[in-house]
């Protein structure tokens, strides 16, 4: 970075000595807020409904609030109805878990479990983890923390990054960071790790898009355009887009990823084109785009992210959409089909469609599904993908209909008795050993393979209220209410309706908490909803001749 005179380190090497300066300084400029023309991204959403009513403005409004005392969190106070009581325990566990560099606020840790043996790296700051704890602080008028965590996780990037002898991209973001403070000498160190300490040595791919979509989400709060248009931010976007937009042998326009590169980080078959990476790097694309500045050194970029967006919009809506009609006519394809007009364009064998796939989708209703390369269609339910899908716009409105109509009818399936299946259905038998490797942690209904992970609460609420179906969140966060607080804060839970708290599961997680927290204020308070919703561009509206979902 120009000024920063960052040397050439490992990533297990210290920045305590690499920058004499604190965060502050990095972007010591006054807050301003300037009027920028509109992107494609950045419409209106008063077309939305809620309830048949009208929700003005969600992407443009933006209410910081007064900064809450301990005990009172600003979103309470705004509010003329009384909190739930988990709410002030919910915060009081939140900051609990607060880590401090040089006596600053930087990130929180992934769990806050002592009754734990085995700490492994729940301890550090994870990237993607931070997300909804990030979002809780905005939405409570807390801007500080996010800005530094953004800034500090922009000084590793920087850093040279090698796993073994193989040297990673220059615009990599880490997986997490560790503060190590030295009490003799009164010193703050910060370890890194860039997938070289990872169970299966895997660099985490949606790192570095979650940081672009939290840089908007505190753009959008704050009003804040200084820290997104600062040289130090644009470079980061840049290099993490040069990373994304490379060329090589590629025919999709969708990412090609190893197995366990996101949240599920483990062997879990994903590998490929998981839904859950392309959803994320839709809509750090369209984030992206609303941030780089057409300068000489951005106009290259946004050339390149317009075209992407468009490849990448008609090949997912197309591809990965399933719904009833579309699976009737998978069912019924034809194969070995060579020509420019294939309707059967990758190949596959309708024999291997599973049968679970024809009880579960109902008559009403669709999804992304997981996974789309040639000859294989990965059909489970993947609810991360499909909740982004929704926020980012990357489903149309009418398929984003459909997939709140999938997770109503099929609600003790993806919703049981805690919220929300990470994947759906479980893998188990043959299947499980050959897929997962024997994986003893993503046994059926557990973890990655069909656990419930109260995180997710926070991403349906958002797809609820963008879709105008408040009341799905409001029962899911009811049902959550029940269990959190009492069980701990489980990490996930087990089990065919997720009843069981996870056998591997830390207590006092702290996106537990904090997608619990973010749920709640967002339903209290829908304006929210603009830090982490992008409207639909028309322009990238390709011409889908079949129906969206099915209806007799």
């Amino acid at each position: 970075m120009e000024g920063v005179g960052l040397r050439k380190v490992s990533s297990h090497c210290s920045i305590s000595e690499m920058d004499d300066y604190d965060l502050s300084r990095l972007l010591d400029r006054p807050r301003i807020n300037i009027e920028r023309q509109r992107s494609f991204d950045e419409r209106s959403l008063g077309e939305l409904s809620l309830n048949k009513g009208s929700v003005e403005n969600f992407e443009h409004i933006y209410s910081p609030g007064a900064r809450s005392g301990f005990d009172t969190p600003a979103s309470s106070t705004r509010n003329s109805f009384e909190p739930h009581p988990m709410v002030a325990e919910a915060w009081e566990a939140l900051r609990r878990s607060l880590v401090y560099f040089r006596g600053q606020p930087v990130g929180t840790i992934a769990a806050y479990d002592h009754a734990s043996e085995e700490v492994l790296n729940y301890d550090q700051v994870f990237v993607r983890d931070f997300v909804p704890s990030a979002l809780a602080f905005l939405m409570n008028g807390e801007p500080d923390i996010v800005k530094n965590f953004l800034l500090k996780t922009l000084q590793l990037q920087a850093w040279e990054k090698r796993v073994d002898r193989f040297k990673l991209g220059e615009g990599a973001m880490p997986a997490s960071f560790k503060v190590l403070h030295d009490p003799v000498r009164k010193t703050d160190t910060i370890v890194a790790d860039f997938g070289e300490s990872a169970i299966g040595r895997v660099a985490p791919v949606d790192s570095g898009f979650w940081w672009i979509i939290l840089l908007r989400a505190y753009t959008k709060s704050t009003g804040d355009m200084s820290l997104a248009e600062s040289p130090e931010c644009q470079k980061g976007m840049r290099l993490i887009m040069t990373l994304c937009l490379s060329e090589g042998f590629d025919t999709f326009p969708t990412l090609l990823c190893a197995d366990g590169c996101s949240m599920i980080d483990r062997r879990m078959g994903i590998y490929g084109y998981p839904i859950e990476i392309q959803a994320l790097f839709f809509m750090s694309l369209r984030c992206a785009l609303s941030m780089l500045k057409p300068d000489a050194e951005g106009k290259e970029f946004i050339e390149r992210i317009v075209k992407r967006l468009h490849a990448l919009s008609f090949h997912m809506r197309n591809y990965f959409w399933l719904d009833f009609r579309q699976l009737n006519d998978i069912y019924r394809y034809k194969t070995e089909e060579y020509s420019h007009t294939a309707v059967n364009k990758f190949n596959v064998i309708p024999d291997s469609i599973p049968d679970w796939v024809f009880d579960f989708m109902p008559t009403r209703g669709g999804y992304f599904i997981g996974n789309v390369s040639p000859a294989r269609m990965d059909f489970r339910w993947f609810a991360l993908g499909n909740c982004v899908a929704i926020l980012c716009s990357l489903a149309t409105p009418e398929q984003s209909m459909a997939i709140m109509d999938l997770i109503e009818a099929r609600w003790e399936e993806l919703v049981g008795e805690m919220p929300l299946k990470i994947s759906y259905p479980a893998i188990e038998s043959h299947e499980w050993r050959i897929v997962t490797g024997c994986d003893p942690k993503n046994t059926r209904w557990s973890y990655h393979n069909g656990g419930s992970w109260p995180v997710l609460l926070w991403l349906l609420t958002a797809a609820c209220i963008k879709t105008g179906r408040p009341q799905i969140a409001r029962r899911a966060i009811d049902l959550a209410e029940t269990r959190l607080l009492k069980d701990g804060w489980p990490e996930y839970y087990d089990g065919k309706l997720g009843r069981y708290i996870g056998k591997q599961a830390r207590r006092f997680q702290t996106w537990s908490i904090a997608g619990y927290l973010v749920a709640k204020m967002m339903l209290e308070d829908p304006s929210h909803l603009g830090m982490v919703s992008l409207e639909e561009d028309k322009l990238m509206k390709p011409l889908i001749k079949r129906s969206s979902s099915w209806t007799c």
